[in-house]
């Protein structure tokens, strides 16, 4: 009863919100009549909710949880940060939504793989970016996972083991139920729950920490003055390359790009536009000095990991009152969960028509509904052992992820887009090279001084270029028309 009694504010908070999702996946239930309902909406949702979706479904735990907190290590140039998402949001809006909606259509595409497939007529090609997307989902949503299980264990003292069951039941059961509606509906809820919490985070935080004011003194404290350099923690190259890592992925992560498959008319690709942009701008700037203002709130020496700096703000009474703690609380089970839905529904997605159906060689849309949905909960289940005893850091896992579809990803869409160029030997050899550099680069005597997203960026680019123009491809396997 004392538990219950200490929580019982985050838990009724926590119960209100699961409701609402149940509610949103039982809609979504309703509007889906087949796999294009299920995987993009049936290509007719508007700019405002897929604006608020693409910005949600990026924010999640890594945001409130791993980039709020890595200032704390990273220092001032982390900052960096947010205009990066305010130009790759952008950009990604500007530059891939209206080809790519325009496109896929034509090519009845509903994956990024598949797209990859039907624009170069190469079923390998689509099969290893299907591998590509699966690989990098499970690091990403164990970075997720990771967070969301910190938060619960510190905030609400449960064991790590049982905050991951609880997300693992809660996100499989609503995103299996609702597909792609019910997850841009449930964004659209959770963009909105993560702007107020972002303010409440940053205005409790700097108040707790003596003002804004005290960003400046921080900066002249002996034991913190060395955050305010350009190479705080590590050469400045290197935290560049962790910052577009994070945000490139806009032009070429499945997950946000799903959002463009499913946009109504140009309209709604202008609307979404600002919409998406306008959130990154003030959450951000909100959320990335959190870090940098803890150092006067926690004491020295008590945070290794600066994944729990954030949670460690929440549970003291001082800096948040037991309201706004459990409002904030939920609104970063909201983050975890607007992330890990849109992950898992292209993963499902992804193996049911990228990998499955290509290999038995059949289509029917009742069957493929039901087989996405044992798929969802799959993914979501080996996610949840992975994170168990995850492999790395948050905003490690989700660097790497990012990188890895920048490295591999990028020259297949940009050319595929905007060019008549390339063709399925091109793509292979160009995500086969980035893969490699991504590997080897910090293993290279100057690997430490530039980070790896960039010269696998060059060299996958390169390479598909080179290839495209010198080699001669053989007999395509025909994958213009879907299986």
């Amino acid at each position: 009863m004392t538990w219950l009694s200490e929580h019982a504010l985050a838990l009724a908070l926590l119960l209100l919100y699961t409701a609402l999702m149940a509610h949103h996946a039982i809609l979504g239930k309703r509007r889906t009549r087949g796999l294009v309902d299920y995987y993009v909406g049936g290509r007719r949702m508007g700019g405002v909710v897929l604006g608020i979706s693409f910005f949600a479904t990026y924010s999640s735990t890594n945001s409130f949880v791993g980039f709020s907190g890595k200032a704390y290590v990273y220092g001032a140039p982390w900052l960096l940060l947010a205009p990066a998402a305010v130009v790759f949001s952008f950009l990604a809006w500007k530059w891939i939504a209206p080809r790519l909606r325009r496109m896929t259509a034509e090519l009845d595409s509903v994956t990024i793989p598949d797209f990859i497939g039907f624009r170069y007529r190469s079923t390998p090609a689509r099969v290893i970016a299907a591998g590509i997307v699966l690989f990098a989902s499970f690091l990403y949503m164990t970075a997720v996972f990771k967070g969301i299980g910190n938060l619960l264990e510190v905030f609400l003292d449960l064991p790590y083991s049982l905050a991951i069951l609880l997300v693992f039941l809660i996100v499989m059961a609503y995103t299996a139920v609702g597909g792609f509606i019910s997850v841009v509906r449930t964004d659209a809820l959770q963009g909105v729950i993560m702007l107020f919490a972002a303010g409440l985070l940053f205005s409790g935080t700097v108040r707790s920490a003596g003002g804004v004011d005290a960003f400046f003194q921080i900066a002249e404290m002996p034991s913190t003055a060395h955050l305010f350099s350009w190479d705080a923690a590590m050469p400045f190259p290197v935290l560049i390359g962790i910052i577009v890592a994070g945000t490139m992925k806009f032009l070429v992560e499945p997950r946000q790009l799903s959002r463009f498959y499913a946009l109504e008319d140009q309209r709604a690709i202008r609307v979404g536009t600002w919409t998406s942009t306008a959130l990154f701008f003030v959450v951000y700037a909100l959320l990335l000095p959190i870090g940098i203002y803890a150092h006067k709130i926690i004491p020295a020496g008590s945070i290794v990991d600066s994944d729990r700096v954030v949670p460690t703000l929440l549970g003291q009474g001082a800096v948040f009152s037991p309201l706004v703690s459990a409002f904030l609380f939920v609104a970063m089970v909201a983050a975890a969960m607007s992330s890990l839905d849109s992950v898992l529904l292209v993963m499902a997605s992804t193996c049911h028509r990228d990998l499955v159906s290509v290999w038995r060689g059949q289509h029917r849309e009742k069957a493929g509904v039901r087989a996405t949905r044992m798929y969802v909960a799959l993914f979501a289940l080996i996610t949840a052992v992975i994170a168990l005893n995850p492999p790395g850091g948050i905003v490690a896992l989700t660097a790497f992820s990012g990188s890895l579809y920048a490295a591999c990803f990028f020259p297949a869409i940009l050319f595929g887009l905007y060019t008549r160029q390339g063709h399925g030997v091109a793509v292979v050899a160009s995500m086969l090279v980035g893969i490699a550099v991504l590997l080897i680069w910090n293993h290279l005597p100057f690997g430490a001084w530039l980070h790896r997203v960039f010269p696998a960026m060059l060299f996958s680019t390169a390479v598909f270029i080179l290839t495209a123009k010198m080699v001669k491809p053989g007999p395509q396997i025909p994958a213009d028309r879907p299986v």
